[in-house]
């Protein structure tokens, strides 16, 4: 028969067992993240041609990494409830376009429903710019960077957003072979080249990040912009699905160390936890939602000083942008 003594021996020692067994669980998860990590940086890091926070980074203003040279980023207060984040897509080689937006959407994130929207603004879109009068709204990063795009389409459509987010198109690749190691599932219509650097055959297939940068890039669709810019929806919302699968969530610290080298944005560790932790608790059942902003028959195409615009109907589409954003909390898809 046990002895009290011997009890209390074994129960020490079992509560010894624990936390050595927790302190190694603890100390393999952090070798772990440092692990994959470093091996996200070294993935950026090994890509010397193109660097967001080279291109617009080179000091600090305390407002993300932004170059002092654009006006500090004062979007609306963080509200629990929901989130707008404008999304820049940046592409330092286009020399040509004078490093204007490439791709302009406004990402919005319903804290009660999970659910995700995602708003592409036509780049040619013809809006006025706060003290530069009437531009494509493309040019709006251009003349004073994300705080004036803000400005810009708080203006216009009365829609103001909290953060940003800039991703250079060449850390997009690397983003997307992290999260999708097997390609994205797409069907090309028919055969895409000119201007991409390769050649994408029609037909279904999985692309990896350089081929998938390709089709979101390429622009000469037989439907114009158009085309492209559903396209580019097409690929966030299959990446979206894959962000929240297990795969990535065990790949989580390689793709900080990537998107840390390749986007600029000032959405805190807090608030990307919030988003994270809702989609894959709450939203992987739901559908991505999107919007082309100008809708279909509210515009026509118009050449101006600034050369081929869409003159839109302003009110019109002010109206359906804000009803697509309205917050619906007893939807339960």
């Amino acid at each position: 028969m046990e002895t009290r003594s011997k009890r209390r021996r074994k129960k020490s020692k079992g509560r010894r067992n624990f936390f050595l067994i927790f302190a190694f669980i603890l100390l393999a998860g952090a070798i772990y993240f440092v692990n994959q990590y470093t091996s996200g940086v070294s993935l950026a890091n090994g890509d010397t041609t193109s660097n967001v926070h080279t291109e617009l980074n080179s000091n600090s203003s305390g407002n993300g990494d932004l170059n002092t040279k654009f006006e500090p980023f004062e979007g609306a207060d963080p509200q629990f409830g929901e989130i707008n984040v404008l999304l820049i897509g940046n592409d330092a080689r286009a020399d040509e376009e004078d490093a204007r937006s490439d791709a302009l959407m406004i990402g919005h994130y319903d804290q009660h429903t999970n659910k995700v929207k995602l708003v592409s603004l036509m780049r040619d879109t013809y809006v006025e710019v706060p003290e530069y009068g009437m531009q494509k709204i493309n040019a709006a990063f251009f003349l004073g960077g994300p705080e004036l795009v803000r400005k810009t389409i708080k203006q216009n459509f009365d829609i103001d957003v909290q953060y940003y987010a800039i991703v250079d198109f060449e850390g997009f690749m690397k983003i997307v072979d992290v999260i999708a190691p097997d390609g994205i599932h797409v069907d090309i219509p028919y055969p895409m080249s000119h201007g991409i650097g390769m050649t994408l055959e029609p037909g279904e297939q999985h692309l990896n990040g350089e081929q998938l940068l390709a089709y979101v890039r390429f622009r000469h669709d037989i439907h114009s912009d158009f085309g492209r810019v559903e396209r580019q929806q097409e690929a966030l919302s299959k990446l979206k699905e894959q962000a929240i699968s297990v795969h990535t969530l065990l790949n989580l610290p390689k793709l900080l160390g990537v998107v840390d080298s390749y986007l600029d944005t000032n959405i805190d560790s807090k608030i990307l936890f919030a988003i994270g932790k809702g989609m894959v608790t709450g939203g992987k059942s739901k559908e991505m939602e999107t919007l082309r902003i100008p809708v279909e028959g509210s515009y026509t195409d118009k050449r101006v000083n600034v050369g081929a615009v869409l003159d839109i109907n302003l009110e019109e589409n002010k109206e359906i942008l804000k009803d697509f954003l309205a917050s619906n909390k007893n939807d339960e898809e």
